[in-house]
């Protein structure tokens, strides 16, 4: 049973991450036709197709690795020199081909530029009218561009919403749970209590499961946080607890003993200390947070992912380092899309209530949506992000040519950038078979 669970969370992280990625190209794809840009193709995944329909002008599909995704537009760069007078004057079209071919001819980069220019000139063919990509204004571009990533953001804003407001967040209440009969000393393995063992501030009391905390030491108090930590600032001075038993209010006199137990600090850190100590547990439920709480939990992470993505080498290099040594992997690195998977696996085999996996899978889901976001932004080709500063340069070319009242420059070709985003897309491939292998051999331990 426990291996289905695992599969059943692999199979549904690996369909939740297709629809991000849909989403993600639905988001390009929107405005660019809006814009009146002709795209051939919107794909989701890669290799071999499964299936397709072409709807109009564009052809939809679905490929065997839903690894990511793509929509081909006609026109991203400017076609390149030849093309143009190819079609301006036929009859020096030879002499163009042969100069094509010498550029062609100086090196792998060259060769790549040139392979770049011609891909790029047949998505032209045919195009009647400006319904090229680097024909829109630059600010059309940036939003055809930002759809995808803007897309997942919104995605995981909308999955943390239903998670904090839809499902809420399990909190300890006021409700008194469980009273411990004794002291245990910190740390120890005693499950029960020995004759010698002091009896519990709470027994000692007469503090009952099923009370109802209404205030500690003169001050409501409307949750567990807040009732311990007026308990654990005040060892060996007698508190009155107003607890509400059976519709009626008590007046209990508790004095917290002196203890060492685990504390867990407004950072999260959680260190052990000497404390007030009485010996009770709250039940726990789930508590529907604000509606805000969604979009700020979003914003935190993308930050919190950006901080990961501009040392991700570093960090990669440090998982690596850690694999080869055996050592326990960074709960707070880099995984890759096996990681992930394997993350929602043991989320789902876990034994526990199905709503708290339910919500621990779409938390899972809407951070990876938040690293779609925020990896996607990253300014180098063939990413979003290099596509938005490449539209970014060629805005800032054509207004310094009108402040200067110049004629208009030509469009930017990103294709001499070719060699750049072969080097960037070499290292993000070696950068994700690192983390694979690691999530293979030495994977990320957080639930035990």
């Amino acid at each position: 049973m426990t291996v289905i669970a695992f599969l059943i969370g692999v199979v549904l992280l690996v369909v939740g991450l297709a629809v991000s990625i849909a989403l993600h190209e639905i988001g390009h794809l929107v405005p660019a036709k809006k814009f009146g840009v002709r795209v051939g193709q919107y794909m989701i995944g890669f290799g071999p197709t499964l299936w397709s329909r072409r709807i109009g002008e564009t052809e939809y599909g679905v490929k065997a690795l839903p690894l990511g995704g793509y929509i081909s537009m006609a026109g991203m760069y400017p076609p390149s020199p030849d093309a143009t007078a190819t079609a301006d004057a036929p009859a020096a079209g030879a002499p163009a081909a042969a100069g094509t071919a010498g550029k062609a001819g100086g090196g792998f980069f060259a060769t790549m530029v040139q392979d770049a220019r011609l891909a790029n000139d047949e998505t032209l063919a045919g195009d009647d009218g400006r319904r090229a990509f680097y024909e829109l204004p630059v600010w059309q571009r940036v939003i055809v561009m930002l759809g995808g990533p803007l897309m997942n953001l919104v995605l995981a804003v909308v999955l943390f919403a239903i998670v904090f407001s839809g499902i809420g967040v399990q909190t300890a209440t006021t409700t008194i749970a469980a009273v411990s009969e004794c002291v245990l000393p910190s740390g120890s393995t005693q499950t029960a209590c020995a004759p010698g063992d002091p009896a519990s501030p709470a027994a000692e009391a007469g503090i009952q499961p099923g009370d109802v905390i209404v205030s500690v030491d003169g001050t409501d108090v409307d949750s567990f946080a807040a009732a311990s930590a007026i308990i654990q600032a005040a060892p060996n001075r007698t508190l009155d607890v107003v607890v509400r038993r059976d519709g009626a209010e008590q007046t209990l006199r508790v004095t917290p003993m002196l203890a060492e137990r685990e504390v867990r600090g407004a950072d999260g850190a959680v260190t052990t200390a000497e404390v007030g100590f009485v010996g009770m547990t709250a039940t726990t439920e789930y508590v529907r947070q604000p509606i805000r709480e969604g979009p700020e939990a979003a914003v935190a992470q993308a930050g919190q992912v950006a901080g990961i993505m501009w040392q991700l080498p570093a960090r990669v290099y440090q998982t690596a380092a850690d694999m080869i040594a055996g050592h326990d992997r960074d709960p707070n690195g880099p995984l890759s899309v096996v990681g992930v998977g394997r993350l929602a696996g043991e989320v789902a085999a876990t034994d526990a209530p199905v709503l708290d996996r339910v919500s621990t899978l779409l938390g899972l889901l809407g951070s990876l949506n938040i690293a779609l976001f925020v990896f996607n932004l990253i300014p180098l080709l063939p990413l979003d992000g290099g596509h938005i500063v490449v539209a970014l340069w060629d805005g800032i070319k054509r207004a310094w040519a009108k402040l200067w009242r110049r004629p208009p420059p030509a469009p930017v070709d990103a294709t001499r950038l070719v060699p750049v985003t072969f080097v960037v897309v070499i290292a993000l491939v070696v950068m994700g078979g690192i983390l694979i292998l690691a999530d293979l051999i030495n994977p990320v331990q957080l639930l035990g």
